[in-house]
C-alpha cells in the first residue's frame, strides 16, 4: 500500500514554495527517497533549506514517530568523536562521571542527520564509515558490541567528489552515504519563483511580529530579481523580516529593500546595461508566468474558493486575494470556475 503523508510531513513540505522545474524536482525525490531505508545525501548551498528537507523527509518515512537528531558535524570535537557517536560507559575515561547513549543511541528507531558532513576529520569519517558498513557499534569503554537501527541523511554545501579528488574526503565513505541524492537548487537558478515566495515569506513575517501582510511593489521586485541571493532563501527571508518591519506603508517599495540590505543599495532598478535589462526582463515574465500558474491551480483545485485555496497553500487569504486580482483582467486565462471566483473577490 503507497504510504501517504503524514500531518507533520505535509506541514514541513508546505514550507517549500516554488513552481520552478529544478525546485519541484528536489520535492518529488525528498518524497520518494522518503519511503526508502537508503541513506540520502542532501547538497546545496547555504540557506537553500537543506536540514528542512532531512526533516521532511524523516515526518513522510515509517521513521515519522521515533526521533529526529540533527548533528552539526564541525562541531564533533574530534578527541571525543566515538564517546559523541556511540556513548560511553562511566568512568571510560577522565571526565566520564556518567554514562552517556550517544547520538546513535539517541536516534534509535529514526534518523541521525549529518549537517555539513565535509567537516568531519579524517578520523571522524573511518569512525562513520566503521558504522555504516553493518551498523554495529561499541560504545566507548564497553565490550558489548549493538546495533543501531538507524537511518543516516547526510548533507553538505561543498562538492564532496571534489573534496575527494582533492583528498579531504574517502571515497568509501562518500559511497556509502551518496546512495539517494538530493540537489537544493540555489535561489538564483529559480527566480522564477520569487513571485509566490515573496508573498509566502512576507505572510510568515507578519504572523512572527505581527501586522498585516504588506504586498511588494513592482519596482521592488525587480530589486530582487537583480541581486544574486548568495544567501539564498534564508537571505531573502531576513531582507523582507527587516522590510516588513521597517516600512512604513502598506506596500513595500525599492527604496524600503535598499534601506534593509547594502548589497541592494548597488543595484539599481533603472539604468542597467542593456544586455542587463533583457535578462532582468525575461526573469520578471517568467516570475509572473509562474505566479499567474501558481494561482490558477490552487483555485482550480478549490473551485474558486479563495479561502480553502489560501488553507491549500498555507498563505494568508488577502495575499492570495491580491495575486488573484492581479491577473483577473486579460491576463488571468483562467478556468471558468477560477473565473466565477474572480467575483467573489469584491
Amino acid at each position: 500500500m503507497p504510504m501517504t503523508d503524514s500531518v507533520h510531513g505535509a506541514a514541513l513540505l508546505s514550507n517549500f514554495v516554488g513552481a520552478s522545474p529544478a525546485f519541484l524536482e528536489a520535492i518529488a525525490l525528498i518524497r520518494r527517497f522518503a519511503r526508502s531505508r537508503a541513506p540520502i545525501l542532501i547538497t546545496g548551498e547555504s540557506g537553500t533549506g537543506k536540514e528542512l528537507a532531512a526533516h521532511a523527509a524523516h515526518a513522510l518515512s515509517e521513521r515519522r514517530d521515533g526521533p529526529f537528531i540533527p548533528v552539526n558535524c564541525g562541531a564533533l570535537p574530534d578527541a571525543l568523536i566515538e564517546s559523541e557517536l556511540f556513548g560511553h560507559a562511566k568512568g571510560a575515561f577522565t571526565d566520564a562521571s556518567r554514562a552517556r547513549h550517544g547520538l546513535v543511541r539517541d536516534s534509535e528507531g529514526g534518523t541521525l542527520f549529518l549537517d555539513e558532513i565535509e567537516a568531519l576529520s579524517a578520523r571522524g569519517q573511518v569512525i562513520l564509515l566503521r558504522f555504516l558498513q553493518d551498523a554495529s557499534f561499541r560504545s566507548v569503554g564497553e565490550e558489548q558490541r549493538r546495533h543501531g537501527n538507524v537511518r543516516v541523511v547526510a548533507a553538505s554545501n561543498v562538492d564532496l567528489r571534489r573534496l575527494v579528488e582533492r583528498g579531504g574526503f574517502r571515497p568509501d565513505l562518500l559511497f556509502r552515504l551518496d546512495v539517494l541524492s538530493v540537489r537544493m537548487p540555489p535561489l538564483r537558478e529559480r527566480v522564477e519563483d520569487l513571485g509566490i515566495l515573496v508573498p509566502h515569506l512576507l505572510a510568515k513575517a507578519a504572523r512572527g511580529e505581527g501586522g498585516k501582510p504588506k504586498g511588494l511593489s513592482s519596482a521592488a521586485l525587480d530589486l530582487l530579481c537583480t541581486h544574486p541571493w548568495p544567501g539564498n532563501v534564508r537571505e531573502l527571508e531576513h531582507v523582507l523580516l527587516r522590510a516588513h518591519l521597517l516600512s512604513s506603508g502598506a506596500c513595500i517599495d525599492a527604496d524600503d529593500l535598499r534601506r534593509c540590505c547594502s548589497a541592494l543599495r548597488s543595484v539599481p532598478v533603472q539604468g542597467l546595461k542593456i544586455d542587463s535589462n533583457l535578462l532582468r526582463n525575461e526573469k520578471l515574465r517568467a516570475v509572473r508566468e509562474v505566479e499567474r500558474r501558481f494561482v490558477e491551480s490552487a483555485l482550480a483545485q478549490t473551485n474558486g474558493n479563495i479561502s480553502e485555496a489560501a488553507r491549500l497553500c498555507n498563505m494568508e487569504r488577502a495575499t492570495l486575494s491580491r495575486m488573484a486580482k492581479k491577473y483577473r483582467s486579460g491576463e488571468f486565462s483562467a478556468l471558468g470556475a477560477i473565473q466565477g471566483a474572480m467575483g467573489s473577490i469584491h
